[in-house]
């Protein structure tokens, strides 16, 4: 299968539907706290000493993390390298707040477009160096979901009120999908979704960009529950939002961060019972609190939820957990990029420094792998 469902096939990533039915496919770990190992100073964040383009820039740039392709491209290029090299299928452009709309807080938005082609050209020049014949890899164009909200009013007093408009958002978006296409992506990511009116100006621009283009890329679509009640921040339960956004037919629906992998696993068995798509997980992306914590995932978690497959009780849908053949295997390609496999024979790795997508593999009936 090379398309999305609908009349038009993929024109780049064609190979990614029929690796999902062949097998789990694996997403790179968060960006942010790789980026924080390297403990970089306001000085770092402007290029200093070696590029003075940004030495006089107004405001304070340190936590710009979109804005290290322009100053420190070889740092972006590296944790690239370390995700593909620890077996990433799949990694994700620096680009999660590459938009005019979030750069705006740090009076960059005119940098938007070049922020954009520049990280696509590091993310595809590194799947370029690791792929093979066997095992492709594949740059995704990181749509993140801005930190304004068109459902949401940000003032208690004031129910009615927006600080941005669905069309302002759909502009910053379609800026940002066309310098990622421009750097060569294979596909586009629009995740951690806590607005569905956010995400639908993101789908929206990347539609109209099929459309004036003549290209289709395959689409991810990644939502987060934010708390118990099972409902992303604008309202939502996860089967209305599926329902909200499935006409985009997406390659991928599912979650991201927020919830651990427990309180999430009911959610993405949700979504596995309706959607039509094959389903992703990646739980709290970022260090783990402390090595206590890493150690019970290792020992406990991680062989408890590797394999999470549906079953009929008294005609009800459920989930059925059960440790999976090759658990080791699984945990091997979702350890720290540093970690040195020699060190304990190739055993699982408790000191985890980022979580991993799962992807099921796209049946008839829909059987979610899920790794914590």
């Amino acid at each position: 299968m090379q398309s999305n469902g609908l009349s038009h096939p993929y024109t780049r990533g064609q190979a990614l539907p029929e690796l999902l039915k062949q097998r789990i496919l694996i997403l790179d770990g968060a960006m942010g706290t790789m980026i924080q190992q390297h403990k970089l100073t306001e000085a770092d964040y402007r290029g200093l000493p070696s590029n003075t383009r940004f030495a006089d820039h107004p405001s304070d740039i340190k936590g710009n993390n979109e804005l290290l392709v322009l100053t420190q491209p070889e740092i972006i290029s590296k944790i690239h390298e370390q995700y593909l090299d620890a077996g990433a299928d799949i990694i994700e452009t620096n680009t999660f707040g590459a938009t005019s709309v979030a750069q705006e807080d740090y009076k960059m938005a005119g940098l938007a477009r070049e922020m954009n082609v520049i990280s696509a050209q590091l993310a595809r020049a590194a799947c370029t160096k690791y792929s093979t014949p066997d095992k492709p890899r594949f740059a995704a164009g990181a749509i993140g979901p801005t930190p304004k909200t068109a459902s949401i009013s940000p003032d208690v007093n004031d129910p009615g009120a927006r600080n941005v408009t669905f069309d302002a958002l759909r502009a910053s978006y379609r800026e940002q999908i066309e310098g990622l296409f421009e750097g060569g992506v294979d596909l586009f990511l629009v995740e951690t979704i806590f607005d569905t009116l956010n995400a639908k100006a993101a789908l929206f621009a990347l539609d109209e960009f099929f459309e004036d283009t003549g290209n289709r890329l395959p689409v991810m679509i990644s939502g987060t529950v934010t708390d118990a009640s099972g409902r992303i921040l604008s309202g939502q339960t996860v089967e209305a939002f599926w329902n909200s956004l499935r006409h985009i037919k997406p390659l991928t629906f599912g979650l991201n961060c927020a919830l651990g992998a427990a309180l999430m696993r009911p959610y993405i068995a949700e979504l596995a019972r309706i959607c039509d798509a094959a389903v992703s997980c990646y739980p709290n992306a970022g260090l783990l609190a402390s090595s206590q914590v890493c150690n019970h995932y290792a020992e406990n978690v991680l062989e408890n939820l590797v394999s999470v497959r549906s079953t009929t009780d008294n005609g009800e849908s459920v989930v059925e957990v059960e440790t999976a053949p090759g658990v080791y295997d699984v945990w091997y390609w979702r350890k720290n990029p540093e970690y040195n496999k020699a060190q304990d024979g190739g055993k699982p790795d408790p000191r985890v420094a980022c979580w991993l997508l799962v992807i099921e593999q796209e049946t008839e009936n829909p059987q979610p792998a899920i790794a914590a």
